[in-house]
């Protein structure tokens, strides 16, 4: 009887112990270990990313530049898939089962347990045409995005493009930025990255056993809406700039408009261009490949990116630091023989005694050399040295040889010769003004954007000052005031100095080199360029603003290899102010379909051959002072700016290429 007892109490308390360490277990699952939770939940709960619209782009009269198209991706997460047909699931997406193959095969390896993109961008009615069947695919659902579009398809440069982030972009953005996520690359799209891309948003659903979705978990309670991107105002004028890139058509250069009381960009023509909407959809990658192939470049951003000689359009700048320095005045004449002494640079024909305004309106070569000359030997021949450096510095405060911080990535610097250089060159204490005298005439060395050439419009426009050149004006319904835009940079020449100029600057358009580009009833102040080029015809050079008061508008216009620059460059400049400042173009339209009508498209052959010879011999000066200064023996190589942005800008298409 004992011993019944004791085994009755030894199965009780075995009992007991399973009981007990069941309840332990059952506990710690349900209250102290989330995991079998998270396991539960997630065969019925799953968070969706709610992507945002980006922010739409504005001109300045709000007219759409660019805005969104909703399209959707078919996520896919490998470990909720069950045995599904392939075939028809590739027939419904309308694609290979080889293609298929590779994507679920990557989604596997690298995103097993989260949703990642399997089939991309499908239109509005693909998808349609598919929402309904998708429930019967276990572990394969739809999210909305947005892809870009471009309703006038201009503007490419300025706006740039957008593209998925890759491996690095990702791992730089501390979690901001996942696999399948958009970002910019160029242009406006990247510089203001941070309020066009919005706010992603969470929703989590409720799904059955058979995939079908139950609605929204807790009544949308835990749910983060998504925000959309900002809305941008630029400073771009739409009319304008389609008129701009229509008379730039089968032309390599530029044209930048900006206005001088505030230093907004009114027109921002980068030519050859391309139409935005080829950088959207399916086919961006195969037409990206075309484009970099393309021999003229037109990824380029010209404006802020290519570098040119500014010719004569320069002739002005020395002209002021000769009058502030007291050199000379605005009756100092010289006389013209055709050529200057030694029979170099020569005038188009000899042009007599000449003062400061007639020398300006002719474009008088050998003016400005003697000019240079007394601005050189100012200190004594032998002092050259010590002259051109106070010369530089007093040119570079007119934004030449610097950025100009405009919004936009990648703005070239151009170039401005140092006394360095020219020690290298010639030897130390064997130049003199002679050796640079093409500097008089913004020859030899001396390079700058179109960017810095319509800055130093705007220049003396405002006699003396320039504001900083940007492109966005607002973000959402708020004005940018951005302590640059509003601050007046002074280039230290007194405003007294600039009139004597723009009398000069006005005789170009009424009676001088530019005057078959007047504006009937505006008076517009300009210098005509003819920048020499080593590549082929010469490039025509305009520069400008109007009207000579209160103007409104400063520009430059550069055409690569077509000749002087009354031939293309003055009539383009000339239709763009006229249309800005009355709306409309009453001229002959004879002339205007001429200049539009013109192919002057460089043989395409030579033209990248001599661009590859730029990058390759630029590539090697480079190399060669980043291996010196790297031993130490010395501390900055001249040539070094040259080459800062000549390999990057000029031949950015190429280096894409991988070559």
């Amino acid at each position: 009887m004992n011993t019944f007892f004791v085994r009755r109490y030894v199965i009780a308390g075995i009992f007991i112990t399973i009981i007990l360490i069941l309840l332990a277990k059952l506990f710690y699952i349900q209250i102290i270990d989330k995991q079998y939770s998270i396991y539960a939940t997630k065969n019925v709960l799953r968070q969706i990313k709610i992507y945002p619209a980006r922010g739409p782009i504005l001109d300045r009269n709000n007219k759409v530049l660019v805005q969104n198209q909703a399209f959707y991706d078919i996520m896919v997460t490998p470990k909720q898939v069950k045995p599904f047909d392939t075939l028809e699931f590739c027939k419904l997406l309308d694609i290979t089962k080889d293609d298929f193959d590779v994507a679920f095969a990557k989604a596997k390896k690298y995103y097993p347990n989260q949703a990642s993109p399997l089939v991309k961008q499908l239109s509005a009615e693909k998808y349609a045409s598919i929402q309904e069947r998708l429930s019967e695919f276990p572990g394969f659902d739809a999210v909305t995005r947005y892809l870009r579009f471009y309703p006038d398809s201009v503007a490419a440069q300025f706006l740039g493009y957008i593209g998925e982030v890759n491996d690095d972009q990702i791992k730089r953005s501390h979690g901001n930025y996942h696999q399948g996520d958009y970002i910019g690359i160029t242009g406006v799209e990247k510089s203001y990255e941070d309020v066009l891309r919005g706010q992603v948003g969470i929703k989590n659903m409720v799904y059955d056993s058979h995939n079908r979705p139950k609605g929204s978990y807790m009544n949308g309670v835990l749910d983060t809406p998504a925000v959309a991107g900002e809305r941008l105002t630029s400073s771009l004028d739409m009319t304008i700039q389609k008129l701009g890139e229509q008379l730039m058509q089968n032309k390599v250069g530029s044209i930048i408009a900006i206005e001088p009381s505030t230093g907004e960009i009114l027109c921002f023509v980068s030519s050859p261009t391309y139409d935005p909407n080829l950088m959207v959809g399916r086919e961006r990658g195969n037409n990206a490949a075309k484009m970099y192939k393309n021999p003229y470049t037109p990824f380029l951003i010209r404006p802020i990116q290519a570098y040119y000689p500014p010719g004569s359009s320069f002739k002005p700048l020395n002209a002021l630091i000769a009058l502030q320095a007291g050199l000379i005045t605005p009756e100092t004449s010289y006389y013209c023989t055709g050529a200057y002494k030694g029979g170099l640079p020569r005038c188009d024909e000899p042009h007599g005694q000449s003062d400061l305004a007639r020398a300006i309106a002719v474009s008088c070569n050998t003016y400005f050399s003697s000019v240079f000359e007394r601005l050189m030997n100012v200190n004594g021949a032998k002092n050259i040295d010590t002259t051109f450096v106070d010369w530089r510095k007093k040119v570079s405060r007119f934004s030449f040889g610097e950025r100009l911080d405009i919004d936009l990535p990648n703005e070239g610097r151009g170039f401005l010769p140092t006394a360095q250089l020219y020690n290298k060159k010639f030897g130390v204490n064997h130049w003199r003004s002679n050796s640079i005298l093409s500097l008089a005439i913004g020859q030899g060395e001396l390079e700058a954007t179109p960017l810095q050439m319509a800055n130093i419009e705007c220049t003396i426009a405002n006699h003396g000052f320039y504001y900083r050149p940007h492109l966005i004006k607002a973000i959402g319904d708020k004005k940018i005031t951005k302590a640059e835009y509003t601050q007046r940079n002074y280039v230290g020449i007194d405003a007294q100095y600039f009139e004597p100029v723009i009398n000069g600057m006005q005789q170009v358009v009424e009676s001088g080199t530019a005057h078959n580009s007047q504006i009937p009833g505006i008076i517009m102040c300009g210098k005509t360029g003819t920048a020499q080029n080593p590549h082929g015809k010469n490039h025509s050079i305009f520069v400008a603003f109007a009207p000579r008061e209160n103007p409104k508008i400063a520009i430059a216009v550069v055409v690569e290899n077509a000749g002087q620059g009354a031939w293309y460059a003055a009539p383009i400049a000339s239709y763009i102010v006229e249309k800005y400042l009355t709306d409309t173009i009453k001229r002959s339209m004879s002339d205007f379909n001429r200049i539009r009508d013109a192919n002057l498209m460089p043989d395409p052959t030579f033209y990248y051959s001599q661009i590859r010879k730029e990058a390759a011999r630029d590539s090697i000066r480079k190399a060669k002072a980043d291996s010196i200064r790297k031993r130490g023996t010395i501390k900055s190589v001249a040539t070094k700016k040259r080459t800062d942005n000549r390999v990057a800008v000029l031949t950015s298409a190429i280096k894409r290429e991988g070559k």
